[in-house]
């Protein structure tokens, strides 16, 4: 039987590119070699973050890294390894790590930000995917007063439908838990925040109760192809054919590599820790913290803290040893309390070296398109994204026709 679309693997990506193709009117077959519940998009923060949070590749990283390192506070380990890409990786990271990348970045984070918001809150109150989904903001606090006097040079400017600056005795009313160590916050209002879990369940259930069909726990090996098309792709136990291929394998470029598409994208682990802890405790909104590259959120039965960046390492492991780095880091700043009912994860994070994603079509296989290398912000655009896959495909365009992928894929934005 031929397939309309398949989609290969079933993350943030997958699912609401799924998504957007069933509202279009196609029939969407997904796949993926696991049941779902342990993706990378499952272990997310949950901060929606595409508005004032720098992008990874900004000028001030390498040092700033550095000089967490040598206070023991780093999040980013870079594990030694053979393996030459993760260096070339790593180089054109620190080249893409600019002033100009930067200003053009931070705009198109706006644009496509605001695109995902929308469609988060459009599933949420027309659709009826209870998503936990909140338009609070980000609440971002500096343990550092060097960090936060720069930022507020950023913000001189007065704009309350943007930011507020939170004074230092009023940061307690939002994030309960802090302590007087904390030298200042400023509240971000645009931001949103929800539940990874939750989403990605409700995505899938409403995905199958619209006709998606969904074949779990089966891994995509091969891809059958021939001078100029995908013909077809197998599993270990079945062929299946279709007219298109979607291809949204988060971290893993097996099947990329089978189509000699070298795409430069590199596994980063990182690591959360969601728990129970008292309700008045707990913050308002979701809230980063900036010199730790620590990112707490609320939900609606639990927190979750996030952190750690490790890359080279090919342990799909939990190493106790950030779990406890990250603890040691936010306790510094947040006062007593125990964490309850803990739950520990790690995935890895698809990242780009320039923080843009590789979306769009092959160019010899045109039957073939790619969603993938969101890195940490899968689920920050991930609606918007799909929306612009949804749209090359039910208009045919090829990828020069769609100003949304000349502008927002990494197969565009410069050399990646």
């Amino acid at each position: 039987m031929k397939r309309d679309i398949i989609i290969i693997g079933a993350g943030i990506m997958g699912l609401t590119t799924a998504y957007e193709l069933l509202k279009a009117g196609r029939k969407v077959t997904i796949i993926d070699e696991s049941d779902i519940t342990d993706s990378t998009s499952f272990g997310n923060a949950g901060l929606l973050s595409a508005f004032d949070k720098g992008p990874l590749a900004n000028p001030g990283i390498v040092f700033n890294t550095l000089k967490l390192m040598i206070k023991g506070e780093s999040p980013v380990n870079i594990h030694p390894t053979l393996d030459t890409k993760i260096y070339k990786w790593l180089w054109k990271f620190v080249n893409s790590a600019n002033k100009d990348r930067l200003k053009r970045t931070l705009a198109l984070f706006e644009k496509y930000g605001h695109i995902s918001n929308d469609a988060y809150e459009k599933m949420q109150n027309i659709d009826g995917l209870d998503l936990d989904f909140h338009r609070k903001g980000m609440l971002s606090v500096f343990t550092e007063e060097k960090s936060y006097d720069k930022k507020l040079l950023d913000y001189a400017i007065k704009n309350d439908d943007v930011f507020e600056i939170i004074e230092k005795n009023k940061i307690k009313e939002f994030i309960p838990c802090i302590t007087n160590d904390a030298k200042g916050a400023i509240h971000f209002k645009r931001n949103t925040h929800f539940d990874p879990k939750r989403t990605m369940l409700e995505l899938k259930r409403y995905l199958k109760e619209n006709g998606a069909e969904f074949i779990l726990n089966e891994r995509i090996s091969h891809i059958k192809y021939s001078d100029s098309k995908i013909e077809s792709i197998s599993s270990a136990l079945n062929t299946y054919e279709a007219d298109t291929y979607i291809m949204s394998t988060g971290h893993q470029t097996h099947l990329a590599d089978k189509v000699n598409q070298n795409l430069m994208m590199t596994p980063a682990k990182g690591y959360s820790i969601t728990f129970k802890m008292p309700k008045e405790l707990q913050p308002v909104t979701s809230t980063l913290f900036s010199d730790l590259f620590i990112v707490m959120t609320p939900r609606r039965d639990d927190v979750r803290i996030t952190s750690k960046l490790e890359i080279g390492s090919t342990n799909h492991q939990i190493v106790k040893k950030q779990i406890e780095s990250i603890k040691e880091n936010f306790k510094k700043y947040t006062v007593p309390f125990i964490m309850e009912d803990v739950v520990e994860w790690t995935g890895f994070r698809p990242l780009t070296p320039n923080d843009m994603p590789l979306i769009g079509r092959d160019e010899k296989y045109k039957n073939l398109i790619y969603g993938m290398g969101l890195g940490w912000l899968g689920m920050t655009f991930g609606p918007a994204l799909a929306s612009i896959l949804k749209d090359l495909i039910v208009n045919d365009l090829e990828n020069k026709n769609s100003d949304d992928i000349l502008l927002f894929s990494g197969f565009y934005q410069g050399k990646y």
